[in-house]
């Protein structure tokens, strides 16, 4: 029961995430799941829903279907809608029920790509997990699928946190070579920058730096300049979500990757490591490089390692405090330092912060925090989802981060 939960909420699942990662790149989303509870997969999550179409389905699993398994019901419904709808690709996701039930969706995806013509791929979730995994794994399944043209026998569906330790770089990618500074920027989704503005000012960012933004996985970006991914020198990975895609690129391609979000005066740094990473096409976490500082305090930030990290050296470059991490999500080991903490569960997140004399969090987190902490109200629209909207801030904006910063003080 030390992972349970009873105060504050849980971070969204894997299958919105799924849901999320591929709500705008023009394939066919089915989640295999019973109706009734399947509203909070858009809805709730995924704040695109009310603005814009997506072909996002539920199969409707009845108890029969549950108990006799009976997957050419799913195959027939699946390819009767795709001949009406002509998406670019299927991509097939669990929830909880057939994830118990042990149903096969590679082999799925394998009869529906050959009776349609269509790439169909299994998006590795089944509602255990949460939106950093299933966003990261759909990611990295539609990546192979419109980078090479593999379908569900491709999809290994491995969980990015046992992927191991740092990866070296493989050198350039044979496909970029001659084509300067342009930038993949990976791991955008709504469920991490939710606030209006958000990928649009990091993208102007790096066009005023003198890149060209090649795609962006997968906000604002067509289904084509997707394809284009490989013509890129670099990938920028600004979220976890990014980062299983990132290792593949790298070792599939030779494109090296730098994990990081311009925040702040960390800006400079990280555009600064863009170049080197173009240029000797090693892997960089720059937001590691923060030390401990023997003066001006401490701040702790809650929150996904990529985006809090950036925050953090942001914070730390800017006031000199010392800034660690709290990251209760499913990233990669390799995305948190050793400043930063990794938890698992309601107490053990309480207990990390019952000395924290400063704090950035949703505020959903202020319950277990402590009464006398300085707390720095950052929400997150994969956790409190839509309650606090309106307080979403851009953090690529300098008047956002001064006001964090005034928060602190």
């Amino acid at each position: 029961m030390n992972r349970s939960y009873r105060i504050i909420p849980v971070y969204t699942g894997d299958v919105s995430g799924v849901a999320s990662a591929l709500f705008e790149m023009g394939g066919m989303v089915v989640i295999h799941d019973p109706s009734g509870c399947n509203s909070t997969y858009n809805t709730h999550d995924e704040t695109r829903w009310y603005d814009s179409d997506s072909l996002i389905y539920i199969t409707g699993l009845s108890n029969t279907d549950a108990i006799m398994g009976d997957d050419e019901k799913l195959i027939r419904e699946v390819e009767e809608a795709a001949e009406q709808l002509k998406p670019d690709f299927i991509a097939l996701t669990s929830s909880p029920i057939p994830y118990m039930n042990g149903t096969d969706f590679p082999a799925l995806a394998k009869l529906i790509t050959r009776d349609t013509g269509i790439p169909a791929f299994f998006a590795p979730a089944n509602g255990m997990h949460d939106y950093v995994y299933g966003a990261g794994q759909a990611f990295l399944a539609v990546a192979k699928c419109f980078l090479e043209g593999n379908t569900a026998d491709s999809v290994t569906g491995r969980n990015p946190v046992a992927a191991g330790g740092p990866v070296k770089s493989a050198g350039k990618c044979p496909r970029s070579e001659g084509i300067k500074s342009s930038v993949n920027i990976l791991g955008a989704t709504p469920l991490e920058f939710a606030a209006e503005g958000s990928v649009e000012s990091l993208r102007e960012i790096l066009e005023n730096d003198g890149w060209k933004v090649q795609s962006c996985w997968a906000m604002g970006e067509s289904p084509e300049q997707l394809r284009t991914a490989l013509e890129s020198t670099v990938n920028l990975v600004v979220s976890a979500t990014g980062f299983p895609m990132a290792r593949y690129l790298e070792q599939s391609f030779g494109i090296p990757w730098v994990a990081g979000c311009p925040v702040g005066g960390f800006a400079k740094e990280l555009l600064k490591c863009l170049r080197d990473t173009e240029a000797d096409g090693q892997n960089r976490i720059p937001y590691l490089n923060r030390g401990a500082c023997s003066c001006g305090g401490r701040v702790t930030l809650v929150g996904e390692p990529v985006t809090m990290g950036s925050l953090a050296a942001a914070i730390t470059e800017k006031t000199g405090m010392t800034c660690s991490v709290l990251c209760p999500v499913e990233a990669d080991p390799v995305l948190t330092g050793t400043l930063d903490i990794r938890t698992y569960g309601e107490e053990e997140a309480e207990a990390a912060l019952k000395r924290a004399k400063r704090i950035v969090a949703d505020p959903l987190y202020r319950p277990i925090c402590p009464a006398d902490a300085v707390f720095c109200s950052l929400p997150h629209q994969a956790f409190s989802g839509r309650c606090f909207r309106r307080d979403m801030v851009n953090l690529f904006q300098e008047e956002a981060f001064a006001r964090i910063l005034q928060q602190l003080h």
